[in-house]
């Protein structure tokens, strides 16, 4: 189901519409009576932002964003309120709803289009009577003098991005193997126009990916490694930015099995990073932003099966560091640091690595940030917190001292795959760096990328978080 966000120059007599005040409370007087106008006033008065007007015919929200507050809470006010409004749409079944931007403010009307639209988002694939659970709303209109269509058409990408990166992450790990998820990657370069490659196992063994290739050990199917390069004649950049996203498609913790209660249960949605990077891409190019970008996905499930790899093997990963592995469950940092290496012969600009590493990120942070760390510079580690904060997907930078890497020594090989009881979340990042000879930031997504009760705009489930963080990234370079 697709939310299709347009202008409109004028709004029918019978369209519901959502009014956006300014600061002093205007009401248009023909749209309501004159008992109607008195009530809105009175209500206004009493500082409430939200007054619902019934007129039978159609639907009449109006609401008053707090304009006191600063840009970056305003406008997430107005997502949460976009979202709010839902409910009394839905209910009435429109089809069709009008906001009629009365304040001339581009930033806030688009706000609660984006609230709407990502609220309005429904995974029902696999639901028998779906047809009849689809919200009705399709469609969302904007009258503004100061939104125009090239606003729209870029809103309408990312909303669609964000949607195709949540259906990946909601899809069951019966249907979404590494070799669909390659697929579906190579259906968004078809679709956004960016060049997709996919290297099989054999292509993965040629590489030496040991990493890859180790947790795949218990898996009856093969791994993939997926290559999508979005590359336009006006690119800014001189050298490419990359971003990796974590594609464990199904992670029980191989033979350091995890328990299933909260925990086992919901990871098909390890490959949160995967669908974050491929369909930030996708956002990228059907916006058409001039920037050379290449995304890397390594993926695989990790099973306890077969000849799954144990605690105390040492592996050989692509770069030609050894690794004790001590748990099984610490897979992600190998198939990334195999991607780590393969990013450098790119010669990068920055690369950024997207993950559900860490259950002690999400315990830090809860559902409410991404955990952030790396060695970028603190001109380009800014951007990325201004680029968070403007959609609302916030980082939380944890410290990287040098001490964190006496966690990560091994009694036999270069490293171990694991810190021990405290720091987990650094631990797993300094690992990663050990492949990195580039600017290079992580972002440890296990705590906002699956969310077990609706949570305004991001819905319930798989929330797409990243996909926004990383356009407006792009698009502010």
């Amino acid at each position: 189901m697709q939310t299709t966000i347009l202008t409109t120059p004028s709004a029918r007599a019978t369209d519901s519409l959502i009014l956006l005040l300014d600061d002093n409370g205007n009401i248009p007087e023909r749209v309501f009576s004159k008992e109607e106008g008195a009530f809105i006033k009175k209500e206004l008065k009493a500082e409430r932002k939200t007054i619902i007007i019934n007129q039978y015919d159609r639907l009449v929200i109006v609401f008053q964003p707090d304009y006191k507050k600063d840009s970056t809470r305003l406008r997430e006010a107005c997502r949460k309120a976009g979202d709010s409004f839902l409910g009394n749409i839905n209910k009435h079944k429109l089809n069709r709803i009008v906001i009629q931007d009365l304040a001339g403010n581009a930033e806030t009307t688009l706000a609660v289009a984006e609230g709407l639209a990502l609220g309005n988002y429904q995974f029902l694939k696999y639901r028998k009577d779906r047809k009849k659970e689809e919200n009705p709303l399709r469609e969302i209109a904007i009258k503004s003098k100061s939104v125009k269509e090239k606003h729209t058409e870029e809103l309408q990408h990312i909303v669609d991005a964000v949607y195709k990166a949540r259906t990946l992450v909601n899809e069951p790990q019966s249907w979404l193997t590494a070799t669909q998820l390659a697929s579906e990657f190579v259906k968004l370069g078809k679709e956004a126009k960016f060049k997709v490659q996919v290297l099989g196992k054999s292509r993965i063994k040629a590489l030496k990916m040991g990493g890859l290739l180790a947790v795949n050990k218990g898996s009856i199917a093969p791994p993939t490694f997926t290559i999508m390069e979005y590359k336009p004649r006006n690119a800014k950049n001189k050298k490419p930015f990359v971003i990796i996203g974590k594609g464990v498609t199904y992670d029980t913790g191989g033979l350091s099995l995890k328990p299933t209660p909260n925990s086992m249960d919901y990871m098909k949605s390890d490959m949160a990073g995967s669908a974050a990077v491929a369909c930030a891409m996708y956002a990228i190019a059907k916006s058409k932003l001039p920037v050379h970008v290449i995304a890397l996905v390594p993926s695989t499930d990790n099973r306890p099966g077969g000849d799954a790899y144990t605690p105390g093997d040492v592996i050989t990963m692509m770069s030609g560091h050894t690794v004790e592995v001590l748990n099984t469950d610490a897979e992600g940092r190998l198939i990334l640091a195999d991607a780590l290496h393969f990013a450098k012969k790119y010669k990068p600009e920055l690369v950024m690595d997207f993950a559900t590493l860490t259950g002690a990120a999400a315990m830090a942070v809860g559902s409410y940030g991404i955990v952030s760390m790396g060695t970028a510079g603190e001109a380009m580690r800014g951007k990325l917190r201004d680029s968070g904060n403007a959609v609302y997907e916030r980082l939380a930078e944890f410290p990287y001292w040098d001490e964190y890497d006496d966690l990560i020594r091994s009694d036999i090989a270069d490293m171990k795959n694991i810190g021990g009881p405290v720091a987990g979340a650094i631990t797993a990042g300094k690992f990663l760096q050990r492949y990195t000879d580039y600017p290079w930031m992580h972002f440890d997504i296990a705590g906002p990328s699956f969310v077990h009760s609706p949570s305004s705009y991001r819905g319930k489930n798989g929330t797409g978080v990243g996909v926004r963080l990383l356009y407006e990234f792009f698009k502010s370079m």
